[in-house]
């Protein structure tokens, strides 16, 4: 007999711990803190350049294809290449995909359940369930025998003592609102993503080479060269893509909006002050800045998205005050240097293993919510539109964006407009095919000394690497700047918190042996680590300790 081990089951990749101080039901305070040390930039040191696109894969599980693109951009840097039009669209289909796997997967398993109570959804009736999935889309297996067998299959797990997926939710919690039928509706299409994202896996492996760590990036462009120029296979991704369409359209956006309309008052719970882009597939080829990027990058620095600022890479420094390295001034990236000490918990002093990266001294969200802002004040039509689509569905002002709510429906919009434009995207490579231009991969020659910068959002945002060589061809430092560090990063030496630890000050908290107001906030940036959520009662002194599952 076969034996099943889930070990360790959680909603975020990685160790993150999460200190609060509430008082008189509120956060007043927070720390940020990863647990675990990374150091590609140390075993990188002296390696071949090309090593970094598959090494830097590594760096965990999920986040793959998206530290492959931006080596490989910092290599092209480097060496001063323009790849061709057909690898541009490969890779920008390769980015597209990861977006849709993502986003979605981040939503149903990872998120939804601080909106979704699974164990409520027990009460529900299967035939009313199956009325409001009519009413909110058009989509196969939304009939009242589906929902019965997926209420049967809850209760299986219920009735077994072991929720399985579903263990230690803060189930039953009074700040959980929707209704039995919709909470049965949002467990099926947990469900249902279950089964469609191994279709997802497959579109990254057909023009990827493998899933999750995709083959195929290489300095000057792409090595699918074969699966590019087959039409059959083009074809195919193309009705996986249309798959993917019809559940956005369907269920991830329906689905997005009947749970928000539960939660407005998250309009106003959640934001930050500063947001950051670098901008997303690019249009032309070239250095960062030249090349046309459909979704724009820029900075908005105060909410104030009437006055978009260009990205500076200049400007970018990480800081070590709070974080347990070696003390020293902050740096560029391609000063950085990376010195890690034994780590000593100091909620006075350092306590947590990232950097606190900072754009002209400034603390900056990055990701979808910052990604859509900077499209949305650049006039970017599709996200223009689903924007005021989703604030008129809602009935909230634009300032409601500012937020967790905000944040999680940035994903969604997200999502919807990348896999639109996706479909153009393959229909381009389609028409350079006809017209003759085959060429995947531009020639290059080994730079000798040499500096380059790889820059991309990514669907958790911002990701940069630097790669200084030396004349031998060889790495002399290389740094990334990831999302969660700009994110999840500690204070500064200027005392400023991290975008995180700014996001939940102010959070109510009903009941703080049940905090799921904090997990809300902390998940909706999709932290690429695990979670560990500390709660401190100033009054009693008493800590409480969770482990989240």
């Amino acid at each position: 007999m076969a034996k099943l081990t889930i070990d360790p089951i959680t909603r975020i990749e990685g160790h993150l711990r999460i200190d609060v101080e509430i008082e008189n039901g509120k956060v007043k305070d927070a720390w940020s803190s990863a647990q675990l040390f990374r150091g590609l930039e140390i075993i990188l040191k002296g390696r071949d350049p090309r090593d970094a696109p598959h090494i830097t894969q590594r760096a965990c599980g999920v986040c793959t294809e998206v530290h492959a693109l931006a080596s490989i951009r910092a290599l092209d840097d480097a060496a001063g290449v323009k790849i061709p039009d057909l690898a541009r669209l490969t890779r920008n289909l390769l980015h597209g995909v990861q977006f849709i796997h993502d986003h979605i997967t981040h939503f149903y398993v990872l998120h939804a359940l601080d909106w979704v109570d699974v164990v409520n959804a027990l009460q529900a009736d299967p035939k009313k369930t199956a009325a409001l999935a009519d009413s909110l889309g058009n989509y196969p297996n939304s009939g009242v025998n589906d929902f019965r067998d997926v209420k049967a299959r809850l209760q299986k797990f219920v009735d077994s003592g072991q929720l399985g997926p579903f263990a230690n939710g803060y189930w039953g919690h009074p700040d959980y609102r929707l209704p039995a039928e919709a909470n049965l509706l949002a467990a099926a299409h947990y469900i249902e993503w279950l089964r469609m994202q191994t279709r997802a896996a497959r579109m990254m492996a057909m023009l990827g080479g493998k899933n999750p760590h995709v083959q195929v990036h290489v300095t000057g462009g792409v090595s699918c060269v074969q699966d590019v120029m087959d039409v059959e296979r083009l074809s195919e991704f193309l009705w996986y893509l249309q798959a993917m369409r019809r559940f956005i359209d369907n269920v991830y956006l329906p689905d997005l909006l009947a749970v928000a309309s539960f939660y407005k008052d998250w309009g106003g719970i959640g934001g930050t002050t500063n947001f950051l882009a670098y901008g997303n597939f690019p249009q032309k080829s070239g250095p960062y800045g030249q090349e046309d990027m459909w979704l724009p990058g820029g900075v908005i620095f105060d909410r104030d998205i009437a006055k978009p600022q260009p990205v500076d890479p200049a400007r970018i420094t990480e800081e070590v005050k709070r974080a347990w390295y070696a003390d020293g001034e902050p740096r560029h990236p391609y000063q950085g240097v990376t010195e890690p000490i034994l780590p000593d918990y100091d909620y006075e002093g350092k306590y947590s293993f990232f950097k606190a990266p900072r754009y002209e001294g400034r603390p900056m969200e990055v990701g979808p919510l910052a990604q859509m802002l900077m499209a949305y004040a650049g006039g970017v039509a599709p996200v223009k539109a689903s924007v005021e689509a989703v604030l008129k569905h809602l009935d909230i002002p634009v300032t409601a964006l500012f937020s967790t709510l905000g944040r999680t429906a940035a994903r969604a919009i997200q999502t919807k407009v990348i896999t639109d434009e996706m479909e153009l995207w393959v229909n381009q490579i389609v028409e350079r095919l006809r017209v003759g231009d085959t060429e995947t991969v531009a020639r290059w020659q080994w730079p000798g000394e040499a500096m380059g910068m790889g820059l991309i959002d990514v669907p958790r945002g911002a990701l940069g690497h630097w790669v200084k060589q030396n004349a031998q061809n060889r790495i002399d430092n290389y740094q990334l700047v990831v999302p969660s560090t700009w994110n999840l990063g500690p204070r500064d030496a200027k005392g400023q918190l991290g975008p995180v630890e700014e996001s939940l000050v102010g959070t109510p908290v009903a009941d703080p042996k049940r905090p799921v107001e904090i997990l809300r906030t902390v998940h909706s940036f999709d932290p690429c680590i695990a979670c560990g959520v500390h709660v401190i009662d100033p009054h009693t002194n008493e800590v409480y300790k969770f482990k989240v599952l």
